[in-house]
Order: C-alpha cells, then sequence, then structure tokens
C-alpha cells in the first residue's frame, strides 16, 4: 500500500497541465526521432537535452520531458525497421526480420499496430517492475560503505561492453579515456589543478552535457557530412499502410509472445550494459524457437514483429531500475539521464527515493501517462510518422547542429564551451570510425569523481589498508558479478554476436 501511496503523489505531480505537455512532446519528438535511420534514443534525448536547459526547467519538469522522448525513440524505431527494412536505431533490428515481410503482404498497418501494442504491454509491464524492483535495490544499496561503492563503480565499467559487444579491449580504452577526463580540473582534496593545462575554463573540469552533445549528436552531423547519403529517394519507397487495426485473432495469438518477451526483455535491461539490442534478441530467439513450429518466422509471422518490439521497450524501462536506485546506467541512454540528473544537483542512488521522492515518483506515473500517449499517437498517427520519413537528412541534420550550438551556447553562455563541443564532436566522429563505444566515455566522464572519492575514502578510513575494498560480502559479491560481467562476453559473446550478425545478413537479404 505504501508504494502505491507513493505512486499516487506522483500522479498529482505528473497531472500538471506542464508535464502532461511535456509528456506529449516528449512522445511525439521521441517517435521521429526513433522513426528516423540513424538518430535512435540516445542522439534523440542528447539533441534536446539543450532544449529541457534553454526552458529553464526543474528537474522533474526536464526528467519527464527527456525519458518520454526515451519511450518514444524506443517506440519509433519498428517504423522504418517495418516500412523500408531499414532499422531506425539497432534494437529496432530484429523487427525487420518479419515486418518488412509483413509489409510486403500488404499488411503494413497491421504489423505497426501489433508492433505498437507489442511496445505498450513491454514499457507498460517494465515500468510496474521500476516501481516494485527499485525500492528493494534502494534497501540494498542503504548497506553500502565507500569499498562497496568502488566496487559498484568498477562493475558498472566492466560490464558496460555488454554480452553483444563487439570488442571488449575496445570498451576498457573508452572507459579508461573517460576516467581519464573525469580528472581534468581542481582536485577536490588537494585544490591541485590536473590536466588544465593553465587553461582557467578548465579549473572546473569538463561540462558533462557538452561532452554528451557532441560525442553524440555533433558527431552524427560529421558521420552524415562524410557520407552524404543526404537522398530522399531511397524512403519514398515506403510502402502503402493498408489495414490500420489488427484483428483480434492476431492480438490474441500473440499476447503470450507479448507477455513473454516483456518479462525477458525486463531482466536484460536490469543488467548493466545488457541493454534494449540484447533484449530485443534474446525475446525473438526465445520465441523462434518456442513458436517456429510451421517455420514462419523470418517470412511475416505477426509473433516475430511483437516479441523483439515487447523485449526491447521492457528493457528501456528496465534499464531505468539501476540508474535511479544505485546511480549506475543499465544503458547508453540511460547514462544520458544520469548526467542531466547530476547537472540539476540531484544524485541518483539510495538516498534520491528519501530526499527527492517527489522527482521519482513523478518521473514514474510520468511514465504510466506517457505510455497511453504513446499507444494513443502511434496507432492513429501511424501515417503522419511515416510520411515524416521522407525528411532528406540534407535538412534534419542541420536542424540538429543548430539545437546543438544554440541550446548549448543558451546553457552556459560561453564560446568556450562550443569550442569543447566541437572538439568531442570530431572525437565522437573519429572513435565512431574506429567503432570505439561512446557510452563507456560518458560513463567514466560522469562516475570518475564519484569512483575516485570512493577510493580514496576508503582506503583513508582503514588507514592505508588497500585490502579494504575486498573486505566485506556485498563488496567481494560486486566483485565477483564485475569479473563474471567481463568475462562473460569473451566466453559467450561469440555466438550473441553470431547471432546477431547472421539476423543482420537475413534483413539484408528481405528485397521489396
Amino acid at each position: 500500500m505504501d508504494l502505491l501511496s507513493q505512486l499516487g503523489d506522483g500522479f498529482a505531480v505528473a497531472l500538471t497541465w506542464q508535464n502532461l505537455a511535456l509528456a506529449l512532446m516528449g512522445c511525439f519528438l521521441g517517435t521521429i526521432m526513433g522513426a528516423l535511420p540513424g538518430l535512435g534514443p540516445s542522439n534523440g534525448v542528447a539533441i534536446l537535452i539543450p532544449l529541457a536547459f534553454t526552458l529553464g526547467l526543474g528537474a522533474t519538469p526536464s526528467l519527464i520531458l527527456l525519458t518520454s522522448v526515451y519511450y518514444g525513440a524506443m517506440y519509433g524505431g519498428r517504423i522504418s525497421s517495418i516500412l523500408l527494412n531499414i532499422p531506425g536505431d539497432e534494437p529496432a533490428m530484429m523487427t525487420c526480420l518479419d515486418g518488412h515481410p509483413m509489409a510486403k503482404k500488404g499488411m503494413a498497418g497491421e504489423a505497426l499496430s501489433i508492433s505498437g501494442i507489442a511496445s505498450f504491454v513491454g514499457s507498460f509491464f517494465a515500468t510496474w517492475g521500476l516501481i516494485v524492483l527499485a525500492p528493494q535495490l534502494v534497501k540494498i544499496a542503504l548497506l553500502f560503505g565507500p569499498a562497496e561503492y568502488f566496487a559498484l563503480f568498477a562493475l558498472a565499467f566492466m560490464t558496460l561492453g555488454g554480452v553483444s559487444s563487439t570488442n571488449q579491449a575496445k570498451s576498457a580504452f573508452a572507459a579508461a579515456l573517460g576516467l581519464g577526463l573525469a580528472m581534468i580540473g581542481v582536485d577536490t582534496q588537494t585544490g591541485v589543478p590536473r590536466f588544465t593545462f593553465g587553461e582557467v575554463h578548465l579549473y572546473d573540469g569538463l561540462d558533462f552535457l557538452v561532452a554528451i552533445v557532441g560525442l553524440f549528436a555533433l558527431s552524427e552531423v560529421f558521420i552524415f557530412l562524410e557520407e552524404r547519403h543526404g537522398g530522399s529517394d531511397a524512403k519514398g519507397k515506403a510502402l502503402k499502410i493498408g489495414r490500420i487495426l489488427p484483428p483480434m485473432k492476431m492480438v490474441k495469438e500473440t499476447t503470450p509472445t507479448m507477455l513473454r518477451s516483456t518479462f525477458l526483455g525486463f531482466l536484460a535491461g536490469v543488467l548493466p550494459g545488457a541493454g534494449a539490442s540484447l533484449g530485443s534478441f534474446l525475446a525473438y530467439s526465445l520465441e523462434k524457437r518456442m513458436s517456429d513450429k510451421n517455420k514462419t518466422f523470418g517470412k511475416g509471422d505477426p509473433r516475430g514483429v511483437a516479441a523483439p518490439e515487447a523485449g526491447n521497450n521492457a528493457a528501456a524501462g528496465g534499464a531505468l531500475v539501476p540508474m535511479l536506485a544505485l546511480g549506475v546506467p543499465g544503458s547508453g541512454t540511460t547514462a544520458v539521464l544520469l548526467a542531466v540528473l547530476l547537472s540539476l544537483n540531484i544524485t541518483p542512488g539510495p538516498l534520491l527515493f528519501a530526499n527527492n521522492p517527489d522527482v521519482v515518483w513523478g518521473l514514474i506515473a510520468a511514465l504510466f501517462i506517457a505510455n497511453f500517449m504513446l499507444l494513443a499517437l502511434n496507432i492513429p498517427m501511424v501515417g503522419l510518422f511515416t510520411r515524416l520519413l521522407l525528411i532528406p537528412p540534407k535538412v534534419l541534420m542541420p536542424v540538429v547542429a543548430m539545437v546543438s550550438f544554440v541550446g548549448i551556447y543558451g546553457i552556459s553562455g560561453s564560446s568556450f564551451d562550443l569550442l569543447v563541443m566541437i572538439g568531442f564532436g570530431v572525437a565522437g566522429w573519429i572513435l565512431r570510425k574506429l567503432d570505439i563505444p561512446l557510452v563507456p566515455i560518458i560513463l567514466g566522464t560522469l562516475l570518475g569523481n564519484a569512483m575516485e572519492n570512493n577510493l580514496r575514502r576508503a582506503v583513508e578510513i582503514d588507514n592505508g589498508n588497500w585490502f579494504t575494498l575486498i573486505d566485506s560480502p556485498l563488496s567481494i559479491a560486486l566483485w565477483v558479478i564485475a569479473l563474471i560481467g567481463f568475462a562473460m562476453p569473451i566466453i559467450v559473446g561469440r555466438k550473441v554476436k553470431a547471432g546477431i550478425h547472421e539476423r543482420k545478413d537475413e534483413i539484408g537479404s528481405i528485397k521489396d
């Protein structure tokens, strides 16, 4: 009953005209971001962070806007997957396998509706999972001391590559680079400037938001300038929608699939580093193994559309659990949201539920509202979102660049920050060319100082004894999980990656 009472207080916060309007705007913009190939939830949230700060929004309204964008992008990724056989983002890749064959059969509208319903089911039950699981994690986290927090941060870095990581060494390099960037500025304990090279602007360290917008949004512009795939001709071949509402028989057949995939996707989201891509892949693979008795998967089976969509949207909700309860992001997009909280002087973790209940419960209530808004938007307005696919990148990318520059300057009023953002944009472009992940860099920049401070405290409390880091059963358990998480991609990652590449080959083999 206590949880329901707190959730009721959250709805009192979320059900204001301003927050409802922000949730609706976030859902609409997020769906567009997800539908346009190449952007996805991480880029979508990064692009709109400057807007939230420029509008002068508080912590709760900012989070409501950006998490609505997050959920909307997870919904929107399926549109281009089904109509164009081009995943809007990586988690939507599995939807191509049966979604596009359904569209070719003249069932594009039904595929879009089934995927929308599956997305709703996955997000809705994942939000309930967040309500139930996050407070339990908070109770455990209240037992943490400095040594346990250091082990927790180490776990986040060591599992960040995830089971689907292409290269653990590159993930480790990216995390080390992020930790190095976190060292820039004046040491909080000694007052000594570190890596500032005499530049006064660097004494306060690097701004999280400048780094994020540069690495995600601006690097996307540079990638476009290099590739120059700006025509709209290819996108003009989108298939006709046809009937929008699916028959009840199809909904009944796919309901068990949605529920199984929701559970699996939520578990994948809660695990640090697994994320929506793995949730989508596991949900599709399990459903194919359980249900594909007539070998219809890959040929336009509605269950092959429902499974990955429920899985990746449930994983998106699951990734919020460790971010809110422990202060450790479960995915790339939640790492961006973590930066927003820190910039608003709100520290995610065990004390968030006690110190800022209006923020956390208002956010959870807004997630429920956003889910219903997205369901209402995505079925009747699917024709509008489809036409937005005709926007050529040569029109879209200048808008992204403009929002990035105007937004960052509006936040800081510093031309130096614009130069730093351009530097991060160029660095992000180079790192993406080298296939080095950007999320560990962001996580290192965000958590580096907290990790260093907890290491110092733990060692100082025990009079310089470094064995204090493995002196409690909880810290030992965290180190064991961290080592398993680091070794898992090396042991089983090849099989998962081979499966994902096999699905990519299947997507490429589906021709119009």
